[in-house]
């Protein structure tokens, strides 16, 4: 099942009580609009907007990396950093069913003419070494060239071991392969695994960090990673029709993030556990719960129903006509959302 079934125009119209579809959802709190709207700054396409300036430089050094760049949206940051590490005919390995592969339009392939080479994801949301390495094509005319691993943390919500994850990276570069890391929730990885940041951070050569999902920003991504590699993405990015002005609104909001809500993640995760605990007391299907995702298949494939029955209560879920049902917490669904989906579920269940 799509991770977007469910989601209509209709219900973006208007912010529901509690919307469990995706963090993206979430709009900025009093604190950053006041940081939106105190702003100084410049057309960043000449590179002069401090706010943008800021947050390049110092989420790339806070992660160890030697630059960043920031973009409109977390797809055009996976696409610039593709492009910029592979050329055309050139390869990507990739899970199946990660971003990159699956949500993407296949823009790498349309626009970059680069090969996607989707491998099998294991139950923790890793790539498995064996099959990164069986994968590499040997240097033959009649294939295309393996450039690029490209890897996710977080996968569904699973945040994958920094033991894993290094293993997957080191048979990608003992075949001669660069690594990107999708890190869309990189800091929801972060809280769950317990680690320092630059502990996953210094893995991957380079890595897409939304700011607009559990840290709350309106838009906006940063790519981070070595200096020539960001500076090649950034004439990419021009390209791409990315290139903005007066951005630093949307910086100053990614600055406050950074600041004020990377800690308040956890919260996220603990509320995603007791959502789940609740299902599984209900008897009400199949349960699974990583970080701020929970994952639900109703036994009695009624759908339909409890989504508008949760609707009816204020409760906005993204159900779709059969399969899991990703409910996503996030910092606009405090403690008072969490009960009302509860006591919502326990009307429907009990």
């Amino acid at each position: 099942m799509s991770q977007y079934a469910g989601m209509t125009r209709e219900q973006g119209d208007n912010q529901p009580i509690c919307d469990l579809r995706s963090d993206t959802v979430t709009r900025p709190d009093a604190g950053m609009m006041a940081a939106i709207a105190a702003a100084d700054l410049g057309d960043d396409v000449y590179g002069e907007d401090p706010q943008v300036n800021r947050l390049e430089s110092s989420l790339a050094e806070r992660l160890g990396k030697e630059a960043g760049l920031f973009l409109p949206t977390g797809t055009q940051s996976n696409l610039v950093g593709l492009l910029a590490h592979c050329g055309r005919g050139e390869e990507i390995l990739v899970g199946v069913d990660y971003h990159v592969n699956k949500y993407e339009a296949a823009g790498a392939s349309v626009l970059g003419g680069m090969a996607l080479c989707p491998l099998p994801i294991a139950e923790d949301g890793a790539l498995e070494a064996d099959a990164i390495k069986a994968a590499v094509k040997p240097d033959d005319s009649h294939m295309a060239v393996s450039r690029l691993l490209s890897l996710e943390n977080t996968h569904n919500g699973q945040a994958v071991s920094l033991a894993r994850t290094q293993a997957a990276a080191d048979a990608g570069r003992a075949a001669g392969l660069a690594v990107h890391l999708d890190g869309a929730r990189f800091f929801n990885a972060i809280a769950a695994l317990g680690c320092a940041e630059q502990d996953l951070a210094r893995i991957p050569d380079s890595i897409s960090i939304c700011l607009s999902k559990g840290l709350g920003t309106p838009a906006g991504s940063v790519l981070v990673g070595p200096a020539d590699l960001i500076a090649r993405a950034r004439r990419w990015r021009k390209m791409l029709g990315g290139g903005m002005r007066q951005s630093g609104l949307l910086a100053a909001a990614g600055l406050y993030a950074l600041e004020h809500n990377v800690d308040q993640l956890g919260e996220d995760h603990a509320r995603a556990e007791a959502l789940a605990a609740t299902l599984r007391q209900l008897g009400a299907g199949t349960v699974n719960q990583a970080s701020n995702m929970v994952y639900f298949t109703p036994e009695d494939g009624r759908h339909a129903a409890l989504q508008a029955h949760l609707a009816d209560s204020g409760v906005v879920i993204g159900a779709g006509d059969s399969g899991p049902i990703r409910l996503v917490l996030h910092r606009d669904v405090g403690d008072a959302g969490l009960d009302l989906a509860t006591e919502a579920l326990q009307r429907f269940y009990g």
